[in-house]
């Protein structure tokens, strides 16, 4: 047992528990500050995986700016406690019928991964792995439009949450 090992075992644990409290906390507020808490225990698998340009990102893009965007609207839009709590409804039926089969899916991938080690990247591929010029060319090539639409998206969110609490303000 060496520390790495002990020290990646207990952010995937609180990472876990987290995330569960995100699913099951009675206020939106605490699922949204238990959603900012399992972003940095994933910035710690990121760090002891060596991927430390993406740890810094998910702390200053996700726990930063993606979170105060969603306490804001949370709190723009008031949400209290949900009046339905424990009561199985069409939406909570499908939602987790959705949840089983996309588990089944992932199982099913996962079982049909390669079995040997991964590739080895060459001495080139290593030292440029993770840097943020390797990372800005993926991102604004290959996964352009994919970025792009997840900007759009967010923007749409904010103005339809804007758009909805306005009519009751």
């Amino acid at each position: 047992m060496n520390i790495e090992l002990i020290l990646f075992g207990a952010f995937a644990l609180l990472t876990l528990l987290s995330a569960g409290t995100v699913i099951f906390a009675r206020s939106p507020i605490n699922s949204a500050m238990a959603l900012v808490s399992t972003f940095f225990f994933l910035a710690g698998l990121y760090i002891l995986l060596w991927a430390h340009t993406v740890a810094v990102l998910q702390v200053l893009v996700y726990a930063g700016a993606i979170m105060v965007l969603f306490l804001f609207v949370i709190m723009l839009l008031n949400l209290g406690e949900s009046p339905t709590r424990g009561r199985p409804t069409l939406a909570r039926i499908v939602g987790g019928a959705s949840t089983v089969g996309l588990l089944v899916v992932l199982g099913i991938a996962l079982s049909k991964l390669p079995s040997g080690p991964p590739p080895s990247l060459g001495l080139e591929g290593q030292a440029t792995f993770g840097t943020m010029a390797t990372l800005g060319q993926v991102i604004f090539t290959q996964w352009l439009l994919p970025f792009e639409a997840v900007s759009l998206l967010l923007l749409v969110a904010m103005v339809g949450a804007v758009v909805v609490a306005k009519s009751r303000i």
